[in-house]
């Protein structure tokens, strides 16, 4: 694990002063290590509330970093939309349509290399609900763009959203999830009993949606 990190307090933008403050008033603190280059995933887990959305969005004014996360189509069409729809986008928002996955995970990689800089945001559990496997979309979209992957947790028990550690995936499954484990180890969500294992679906199981 990092132990180069720090709790965020050299801040420069308003916005950035607002978030920390909002933080700071409910006990929560933000703790993040540089990013190690200027592209790369960065995986979110557990996922177990609402609250999480919008924790992670104060916490990610406070570093500053314009990361991008997907988000199901429906939260940008319709009423939701119309309403919502300008803001999700102003916030790094990317819709996806769950239901016509092939070639999402080439076209992800290819728009990070892309881009002089982007770094995506996903909740490997792709639910609020406990689900026995994670989606494996993240894994694929990293190694196929040659990018670190970034480990950040929302961790109720200690009040702190954390990332602090970067891994460069070796294509080897079982070791990198085995690290990935490691990193997660004292991670506390809101409904912890809902966290999912961290491992993949067995393909022999029938195909997975990432």
């Amino acid at each position: 694990m990092a132990d180069h990190y720090q709790t965020v307090r050299s801040v420069s933008t308003p916005l950035q002063r607002f978030a920390v403050h909002v933080l700071a008033l409910f006990g929560w603190r933000v703790n993040f290590a540089p990013l190690p280059g200027p592209r790369g995933v960065v995986i979110v887990y557990p996922h177990t509330s609402n609250w999480d959305f919008v924790i992670g969005l104060f916490a990610k004014w406070v570093v500053g970093v314009p990361f991008r996360w997907l988000g199901k189509e429906a939260l940008f069409r319709g009423a939701c939309g119309m309403i919502l729809g300008p803001f999700f986008r102003a916030c790094g928002g990317v819709p996806v349509e769950r239901g016509t996955s092939t070639g999402a995970i080439e076209r992800l990689a290819q728009s990070i290399k892309d881009a002089d800089r982007y770094w995506l945001a996903l909740a490997p559990e792709g639910t609020r609900k406990y689900r026995d496997t994670w989606r494996s979309g993240f894994y694929h979209i990293a190694l196929t763009a040659g990018v670190p992957l970034g480990i950040a947790c929302i961790d109720y028990q200690r009040k702190e959203v954390r990332l602090v550690n970067y891994l460069t995936l070796s294509g080897d499954l079982e070791t990198d999830l085995t690290r990935i484990r490691e990193m997660y180890s004292s991670t506390r969500g809101l409904r912890h009993e809902l966290a999912s294992p961290i491992r993949f679906a067995d393909p022999g199981q029938g195909k997975e949606r990432r």
